[in-house]
């Protein structure tokens, strides 16, 4: 059964499941225009996926053939994965932020294998031990080997440019920049009254950047041609406080469930954030790589109980808030070392 909900004023979503992943679901939602109905977002590009979606359209009264558009928060493959099949189905177009399409286009253009050595040597330096570094480097050898297909995400036709109005008949959606979970993130904000008459300004598609009860992942953005040293963590924040000052009526989410008083939620995670940063201050009285930092950092489960890929994604996000330390001057990297160690200063 495909869980359809409907929020009113010529709004849905349908709950798409992503395959072995705590989630669950992402909520794709169904946005009726003059020229046909519009996707924000799609799914994993799985087979079970894809039937749940074409089912829940399907139970909205639209044959997949006639989505007239995708409008894509970012380029991540439980929100963008099944956009090429929608778009072979239909004809529709697909939108994105032009920094995540540059993501998408390096995904196609760039043999699996540099991004296994990328990430290799990422680890090293971030003091990864050595039986993990290996572990991703005898993933590269075997992928090398087995002759597998590379991971080939659709490429957007069309770039939704911050501050506009999407080309959307009928419907007022503006472009609001999130930066953070990904360079290239965005949330839509429909400028209309809430049909329930809720206090607020219209409501917000907030994909990945706000959600009711958990915090999106803050990791590094990982460019192989690009040396610059980016600030993912900064730009959440300054996304967050964007957002807020929105004061939306409703906030519908890519994940869990739909949600009033986001500037509430808003302060919920900067205050989240900045206990995390002073934590890692009291532990950098110490010297230690992103390695130990993320040993040391709180998760949902003990360090020993955190698999191998979710290691990757923890240290990635240890690193993304000592640079934010860096950045505003609490914390320094220790001249000369390697792995590079930070210390609180």
């Amino acid at each position: 059964m495909t869980q359809v909900t409907d929020h009113g004023g010529g709004v849905r979503s349908l709950a798409v499941p992503i395959p072995d992943n705590p989630l669950g679901t992402t909520l794709v939602h169904v946005v009726d225009t003059d020229r046909g109905p519009v996707l924000i977002d799609t799914g994993w590009d799985d087979p079970a996926s894809w039937d749940v979606l074409t089912a829940g359209l399907a139970a909205c009264g639209i044959p997949v053939a006639e989505v007239h558009g995708v409008v894509i928060t970012h380029h991540h493959p439980d929100h963008h994965g099944l956009s090429g099949k929608v778009r072979d189905a239909s004809g529709a177009w697909i939108a994105m932020h032009a920094l995540d399409t540059e993501i998408v286009r390096r995904t196609r253009e760039h043999k699996a294998e540099r991004w296994f050595a990328y990430m290799a040597d990422k680890l090293e330096a971030c003091g990864a031990p050595e039986e993990h570094v290996a572990l991703l480097r005898a993933a590269r050898t075997a992928r090398r080997s087995s002759g597998l297909p590379q991971f080939a995400p659709a490429l957007p036709d069309r770039e939704i440019v911050p501050g506009e109005l999407l080309d959307l008949a009928g419907r007022r959606l503006r472009a609001i920049w999130t930066p953070g979970h990904t360079p290239g993130h965005v949330c839509l904000h429909l400028e209309e009254a809430h049909p329930a008459g809720l206090p607020g300004h219209g409501r917000l598609f907030s994909g990945d950047h706000l959600l009711p009860r958990i915090t999106p992942h803050i990791g590094l953005y990982e460019d192989p041609d690009d040396a610059t040293v980016a600030d993912p963590l900064g730009d959440y924040l300054d996304s967050l406080e964007r957002v807020g000052r929105l004061d939306p009526a409703e906030v519908l989410p890519a994940h869990q469930h739909s949600f009033t008083d986001a500037p509430g939620r808003v302060r919920e995670l900067l205050t989240h954030h900045e206990e995390r940063l002073t934590g890692l201050l009291t532990l950098l009285a110490t010297p230690l790589t992103a390695w130990q930092l993320a040993e040391r950092m709180e998760w949902n489960r003990p360090w020993e109980q955190i698999p191998f890929a979710s290691r990757n994604i923890a240290v990635s996000e240890a690193e993304a808030h000592v640079r934010r330390l860096v950045k505003l001057g609490r914390a320094e990297a220790v001249a000369g070392s390697g792995p590079v160690t930070y210390v609180a200063v």
